[in-house]
């Protein structure tokens, strides 16, 4: 089994433009402009996205500011603060985190039994 592409933007790194990866990705500098993946985006404490963010699952403990879409869970840490409109299937908030913006839950589609 292929294991997924792992990626980071390391602290002390600043990046001006769209980003798309494969695989995982992880955010510890800053990103400035649109970010894609087809796997898990994780915004460490010291990260900062200002753009878009378009992921399966999303772990957020620094800052994002942009327009988040999450297939699956996004899960906002204690630490982040983030002034995103969110659209997510699954939203978990630790206390402690910062939210403005506006969040639009996804409702799973539910199987019709087959006859």
């Amino acid at each position: 089994m292929e294991t997924p592409v792992r990626n980071l933007i390391g602290k002390g790194t600043v990046i001006k433009g769209d980003v798309e990866s494969s695989g995982d990705i992880r955010v510890d500098g800053r990103l400035i402009g649109s970010l894609k993946s087809n796997g898990k985006i994780v915004v460490g404490q010291t990260g900062v996205v200002e753009g878009d963010l378009t992921c399966k699952q999303a772990d957020i403990s620094g800052a994002v500011k942009g327009i988040l879409k999450c297939e699956e869970l996004t899960a906002l840490k204690s630490t982040c603060k983030v002034e995103v409109d969110l659209f997510t299937k699954q939203l978990l908030i630790e206390v402690g985190a910062v939210f403005t913006g506006k969040c639009q839950m996804t409702q799973p589609t539910v199987q019709q039994p087959t006859k």
